[in-house]
C-alpha cells in the first residue's frame, strides 16, 4: 500500500513532467535508434565466424558495468555535474517514486521516471563506437560491430527489462522466464531499507550472484530462475525489509537512516 510520503513524491513529480512530454515518442526513438544500429552493424558484416564469440565476453563486461554504474553512480553522490545528476535522478526521484509497496506505473507520461532520457543512448553509442573502433583494430571489422551491436543490445534489454519491472502485473512479467526473475529482484531492490546495498543489477543477476549482493541466496543458476520466489531471501535482511516496507519515518531523498545494527547486517 502506498504511503502518504510516496502519493505526495508521485503528485509534484507528475505536475512537474512538461505537457510536451511524449512517452511514447520517447520510447519510440530510443528503440527505433537502438535497433536501426543493430540492423546497420549486421548488414555490415562479412563472413564473421568466431567473432560472435566476442558476445560473452562483451555481454559478462557489460552485466559488471551495469551492476557498478547502479552501485556507485546512481546510488552514491558525487559532486561532479553528470554524475550528480544521474544520482539525483535516480535515488532522489526514481526511488521515492517507486517503492516495494508500489512499484507500477499507470499512464505513458510516467515513462519519464522510467525510461533513461535519449543522452544515455547517445553516450553509450559513442562509448560503443570507442570499444567498438578498439575491436576492429586489434581483430578486425566484424569484431567491432558485434562489440557495438552486443552494446546496444545489451541496453534496449535494460530498458525492456526495467518496463517489464514496471507494469501492473500480468501474465507474460509472471511467468517469462528471466523477467519474472528481474521483477521480483528488481521490486526487493526498491525495499527502501535495502536499496543502496543490494540487487543492483537490471538485466540478468550475475554480477549481483558473484559479488553477494543478491538478496536471494542461491546457486548461479538458481539466481538466474528465481522467478517470483521468496523462499530464498537472506534471512537477516527480512526484518530490515520488512520495518522500512511498512515505515518511512526514517526514508530521507538520500536513502534511509539505518540504525548501527543495520548498517551492520546491510553492509555484511
Amino acid at each position: 500500500m502506498m504511503s502518504e510520503r510516496q502519493r505526495k513524491f508521485r503528485e509534484n513529480y507528475k505536475a512537474e513532467i512538461s505537457p510536451f512530454y511524449s512517452g511514447l515518442l520517447h520510447i519510440a526513438v530510443m528503440y527505433a535508434a537502438g535497433i536501426s544500429a543493430i540492423y546497420y552493424c549486421i548488414s555490415q558484416l562479412s563472413g564473421a565466424g568466431w567473432e560472435w564469440w566476442l558476445v560473452l565476453p562483451t555481454f559478462i563486461a557489460g552485466n559488471f558495468v551495469e551492476w557498478a554504474m547502479h552501485r556507485y553512480v546512481m546510488h552514491r553522490k558525487i559532486d561532479v555535474f553528470a554524475l550528480r545528476a544521474i544520482y539525483d535522478r535516480h535515488t532522489r526521484q526514481h526511488h521515492q517514486y517507486f517503492t516495494d509497496n508500489d512499484i507500477t506505473i499507470d499512464t505513458t507520461r510516467e515513462f519519464r521516471i522510467v525510461f533513461f532520457p535519449w543522452r544515455v543512448l547517445i553516450t553509450l553509442g559513442v562509448g560503443g563506437v570507442i570499444l567498438g573502433g578498439l575491436a576492429s583494430v586489434i581483430f578486425n571489422p566484424n569484431a567491432g560491430y558485434i562489440v557495438f551491436l552486443t552494446m546496444v543490445g545489451q541496453y534496449l534489454i535494460y530498458e525492456t527489462f526495467h518496463y517489464c519491472c514496471h507494469v501492473h502485473e500480468n501474465w507474460f512479467v509472471r511467468n517469462m522466464p528471466f523477467v519474472n526473475t528481474i521483477r521480483r529482484h528488481h521490486t526487493a531492490h526498491h525495499n527502501q531499507g535495502i536499496m543502496m546495498k543490494y540487487n543492483m543489477n537490471l538485466t540478468f543477476p550475475i554480477a549481483d550472484w558473484f559479488l553477494n549482493t543478491s538478496d536471494v541466496k542461491r546457486s548461479l543458476l538458481g539466481t538466474l530462475f528465481n522467478g517470483y520466489s521468496e523462499k530464498y531471501v537472506k534471512e537477516e535482511l527480512k526484518p530490515v525489509m520488512a520495518r522500512f516496507r511498512n515505515d518511512d519515518s526514517r526514508v530521507t531523498l538520500d536513502g534511509p537512516l539505518l540504525t548501527a545494527e543495520e548498517e551492520r547486517i546491510v553492509a555484511a
